[in-house]
Formats: C-alpha cells, sequence, structure tokens
C-alpha cells in the first residue's frame, strides 16, 4: 500500500445522505477479490450511469472538472450498511483518494484506512463550506495534509485543521495494512515465541 502524506486535487460535492456500501458498490461487481482492476465502473455505478456504459450527464462525477476529481466531501453517514470492501477498492479506481465528510460508516472508515484513503471527519458546518468550494469550478482545489492534519483551501484561503485517529493516521503515512502493521512488531514476536517454547518444550 504506497503511503498518503499529502495530496492536492479537485474535490467534488455528493451531499446526499445515507448513501450505503449497496449503493456506493452494487451487487452485480463482487464477483471479483481484485483490490486494484475491475470496480471503477462500479463505483456509485446506478447514480454515475442510467444504463451500462451511458453515463448520467448531470451527475457530478461525469462532468467536467470532476472528472478528475480525487476528493470527494460527503453527506452525513457515508458509507453505511454491509461490510463491503468493494466500495473503497473501486473509489480508489476511480481516482478518488479522499473522502471528507460529517460521519461514516463504522466499518467503512476501516475500510478506509486500511486500503490507503483517509476518511477525515469535519463538523456539519466545515462540511458545508467545503461542499459549497467543491460545487464551485473555480474554488474546487483543496489540499489534504495528513501528516500536519490540515485542509488547506486556496478558494477561501482557509486553513482547517481536523482531528484523526492516531493508529489509523500512523498506518496511512508508513502505507501499511494490518497485516504490515502487526509485522512492525516481527522482532518481538518472534522473541515471544522462542521464550515460550523453551519454557515449554513439549510444544515445539
Amino acid at each position: 500500500m504506497e503511503p498518503f502524506r499529502t495530496l492536492t486535487g479537485l474535490a467534488a460535492a455528493l451531499p446526499m445522505a445515507n448513501l450505503d456500501t449497496d449503493q456506493i458498490m452494487p451487487k452485480q461487481f463482487l464477483r471479483g477479490v481484485d483490490r486494484h482492476t475491475g470496480l471503477a465502473e462500479g463505483f456509485l455505478h446506478d447514480l454515475r450511469f442510467s444504463a451500462p456504459g451511458v453515463p448520467r450527464p448531470g451527475f457530478v462525477l461525469n462532468r467536467a472538472p470532476w472528472t478528475q476529481a480525487k476528493i470527494l466531501v460527503t453527506g452525513p453517514n457515508y458509507g453505511c450498511g454491509s461490510s463491503r470492501e468493494h466500495a473503497v477498492w473501486g473509489m480508489r479506481q476511480l481516482g478518488l483518494q479522499c473522502v471528507i465528510g460529517s460521519s461514516f460508516g463504522g466499518i467503512f472508515g476501516d475500510n478506509c484506512a486500511r486500503n490507503g484513503v483517509p476518511a477525515i471527519t469535519l463538523p456539519l458546518e466545515e462540511v458545508a463550506r467545503l461542499m459549497a468550494l467543491a460545487g464551485d469550478a473555480a474554488r474546487c482545489e483543496l489540499t489534504v495534509d495528513l501528516e500536519r492534519q490540515v485542509i488547506v483551501t486556496p478558494g477561501d484561503g482557509r486553513t482547517l485543521p481536523f482531528a484523526f485517529d492516531p493508529l489509523r493516521k500512523h498506518m496511512l503515512l508508513k502505507g501499511l495494512d494490518a497485516v504490515g502493521l502487526t509485522l512492525e512488531h516481527a522482532g518481538e514476536i518472534r522473541a515471544f515465541e522462542r521464550a515460550y517454547l523453551q519454557a515449554q518444550p513439549w510444544l515445539a
């Protein structure tokens, strides 16, 4: 997994509340388990397309300049529902590398951290401000600096601090999934195994 430190890019506004993972990644796209290819089309499929391969021209991610968006500013409770990791995989494959909102489904937020995507939670009034900037093609570029824990918005000349879970921050900055995080302690694990088996050799 690539480390996430700083991201500058266009933000797209998706104000709908309670967008669940069934809508983010419909069931027909769950047949594969490749987190790197094949799922970009499935991301928000029924909102993005009126029929397979037929984009809805009014949907934000189908309109310039937001076809190049890297950041998604979402409505409340984004990613609620079932625990399908494909929802995050498809989002990443489409080019979206960060989500910002007032609240996220718990499992979705965890899946984001385990796949290199910061899910940043902000107060409703700050999300509304970012949503307005994201909806303006002339002001929709943002910078997310995870190391400093700030969002820079050139469109209105502000810098917004945000809180972030220290463990998830460590994973993202280092590019670690759950296995990689565990392997940071590989030496201690091996030492424990050796000492344990020396004390109880019949287990070997």
